[in-house]
């Protein structure tokens, strides 16, 4: 299993034979070297997206088109999306869980916002969430952007993740500290790796306060484009 950071809430994620974009945000990414776009593609099979902000879908559709990949998120918005915009998607919903090859992807609650913009304001884009991605024998739990939830209890009973990529930045999601919480209050993982930070002065730019929170637990921080391989 390979967990490559493209910066911000974006991932690459090679698990079970598959290759998954997880937020996939490259235009304008002030943190993501673009000329390593076709490198951080390459051979992607999915798209995976948890809400509809301009972090996390501005390049969505695009990629879709130019890999000629189907696009697996909330069911309103791949709904929308494959009637105007002609992509393949893969349409569900939180509870529900679809296999993506041999990788089982289950869509689970997220407390956040998700819409975009257009010329007449802020469009509804489904509704925001997280997801547990199982495959190899393990479980990745990718919160989204949120904040600390009791429902993270029920997620660890139910799927008992071993990884937890987590959005820590503050402002607009957990920030270190809560997700220190979180990890520690719902979660028995043996690695977490924070996202959602550094991209901006108003975002967190350490995760020592992750770390310190959560001793015996392997906090990784990140580093565009290098692998995390466990």
């Amino acid at each position: 299993m390979k967990i490559i950071w493209l910066g911000h809430g974006s991932f690459r994620i090679e698990i079970g034979g598959e290759v998954l974009l997880l937020d996939p945000w490259f235009s304008d990414n002030p943190v993501f070297p673009e000329d390593r776009k076709g490198e951080a593609t390459q051979g992607a099979t999915h798209i995976l997206l948890t809400h509809a902000h301009f972090d996390h879908v501005a390049d969505v559709l695009d990629l879709a088109r130019d890999l000629d990949i189907p696009v697996a998120g909330q069911f309103d918005l791949m709904s929308h999306w494959e009637e105007h915009e002609g992509i393949s998607v893969i349409g569900f919903n939180k509870g529900g869980t679809v296999m993506l090859g041999d990788v089982a992807v289950t869509m689970v609650n997220a407390v956040h916002s998700s819409s975009f913009g257009t010329p007449d304001g802020p469009r509804y884009g489904g509704t925001e969430c997280g997801f547990m991605i199982k495959g190899e024998g393990r479980t990745i739990y990718v919160s989204g952007d949120t904040d600390v939830m009791a429902d993270m209890g029920v997620f660890n009973d139910l799927h008992a993740p071993e990884i937890g990529i987590l959005a820590a930045g503050g402002h607009f999601t957990m920030d270190m500290a809560r997700a220190g919480y979180a990890a520690k209050k719902f979660f028995d993982f043996k690695t977490v790796i924070p996202c959602h930070y550094k991209t901006f002065p108003i975002l967190e730019q350490s995760a020592e306060t992750l770390v310190q929170a959560l001793p015996g637990v392997d906090v990784i921080e990140p580093e565009v484009m290098t692998a995390i391989e466990l």
